[in-house]
């Protein structure tokens, strides 16, 4: 399918020079050129979604600058090229600040520098469209994208061990990094195939102390132990006609690993305290960080479990190895936390993708999702910079978002944090968070009245 012409408008109140802009741009056929005199003759066409607009900073009726602000309000994907007789620094930042893509000036080689800008907008935006359009063809493909995000080649083989894995029963082994997604493999998996309608229940083995993880996966009848004052039906039973998501499988102590093997085998289980055997259809799904056969190497693991659950593998790839995947999901965690939170939408700079994707990201999508709330806190205005991302792990900020809290509750545990850096200097931190000391207290108080 051939690439649809790039919209360009030039918007130039000298005649001369708005038709050596138009025709500079003309030459090329991918480029669609419409000219204009006027502000006010732009704004009323700007319905027309231009890509891109050529914007002379002195005009008639509105000053360069105004313009600007309101092309970025009414569509900020318009790209907008200010072209001025002067040089002036101090405007050009202001110009770019506010969102222009580019600050030319009127000089002997403007036909050659306005055509080297506006095809690397070109650029951007057909990197833009392929996106998306990868990103609608993928989702229609896949259902259970609705929940896992990511267009990269690595995600892709991902996806199609995931689709593999709907139509049997065929048992899972989910490896990868801590942080990386694997429950959320292990729903996708379970909502999609024929037992969405059953039940999915997960069990962490690593948070469950040793000494209840028996009765936690196979219950237990009443008067069974001290403590066992009435029956419970334990996670296999829970989990009849569904998925039993096993967690960090790797971390379940030998005697157990015995019993796991009896249930898979028989699909059958006993009650602690019974002797009566309960029959069980669930389909078992399991999740690692560790490597499962090294583990079985050195006496860890049972051998004839660990082939019994071997199964279908999918490994899911660390952040770092994703590609363009940590911008996508950068930008999917702010929309869903500026949303949930009732503020504002926010974009990221240029610098911020920068900084984002020479970033390894050892906590992975759990890191990332940390990172990109507190970054949305600690912007004040509507574009998220490089300062707003705190990746360093020694700041006293960087375990703030790591628990989903509200907005309020983030400016509490963000002010407590800054007062605590600076030695509770309230005007320095008053300044540093441009709000007032009185705010600084209030909030405080507040909190201790809650």
């Amino acid at each position: 399918m051939a690439e649809r012409q790039l919209k360009i408008f030039v918007v130039e109140d000298n005649e001369w020079y708005n038709r050596l802009l138009v025709h500079t741009l003309s030459l090329n056929p991918d480029y669609e050129v419409k000219r204009f005199f006027s502000a006010g003759e732009l704004l009323k066409s700007l319905h027309e979604s231009p890509d891109i607009v050529t914007l002379d900073y002195r005009l008639p009726d509105l000053s360069g600058l105004e313009v600007l602000k309101r092309i970025r309000g009414e569509n900020s994907d318009i790209q907008v090229i200010l072209v001025s007789e002067q040089e002036d620094i101090d405007m050009a930042v202001t110009l770019l600040k506010e969102g222009a893509y580019d600050y030319l000036t009127k000089t002997d080689d403007i036909k050659e520098r306005l055509l080297n800008t506006v095809q690397n907008i070109r650029k951007g935006i057909g990197l833009k469209r392929e996106l998306s359009t990868l990103r609608r063809e993928i989702q229609k493909k896949y259902s259970f994208r609705q929940s896992i995000i990511g267009e990269s080649q690595a995600m892709k083989d991902v996806y199609a061990l995931i689709d593999k894995a709907l139509d049997t029963n065929i048992t899972v082994t989910i490896s990868g990094e801590t942080g990386t997604g694997k429950e959320l493999v292990a729903k996708a998996i379970h909502y999609n195939s024929k037992r969405k309608d059953k039940p999915f229940v997960a069990v962490n083995i690593a948070a469950i102390p040793s000494e209840l993880i028996e009765s936690e996966l196979f219950g237990h009848e009443k008067g069974a132990f001290t403590g066992a004052i009435s029956r419970r039906i334990g996670r296999f039973e829970e989990a009849d006609g569904g998925t039993l998501f096993l967690d960090e499988i790797g971390e379940m102590q030998l005697n157990i690993q015995a019993k796991i093997l009896r249930a898979l085998q028989e699909k059958e289980i006993e009650r602690i305290g019974s002797n009566r055997a309960v029959r069980t259809d669930c389909r078992i799904i399991v999740a690692t960080n560790r490597n499962l056969k090294e583990e079985v190497r050195k006496g860890n693991f049972r051998e004839d479990l660990y082939y019994r659950l071997l199964g279908l593998s999918i490994d899911l790839p660390p952040l770092r190895e994703r590609g363009n995947d940590p911008l996508i999901l950068a930008r999917h965690f702010l929309d869903r936390f500026c949303h949930e939170n009732e503020i504002p939408q926010k974009r990221f700079s240029e610098a911020a993708h920068q900084k984002l994707m020479g970033y390894s990201f050892p906590g992975n999508i759990r890191e990332l999702k940390s990172v990109i709330e507190l970054a949305a806190t600690l912007s004040g205005s509507e574009e998220i910079g490089p300062s707003d991302l705190v990746l360093d792990h020694d700041d006293p900020l960087s375990g703030v978002a790591e628990t989903d809290m509200t907005l309020q509750e983030y400016e509490l545990k963000i002010i407590q944090a800054m007062l605590k850096k600076y030695h509770n200097d309230y005007k320095l931190v008053a300044g540093k968070l441009n709000i007032g000391v009185s705010t600084i207290y209030r909030k405080l108080k507040e909190a201790k009245e809650t």
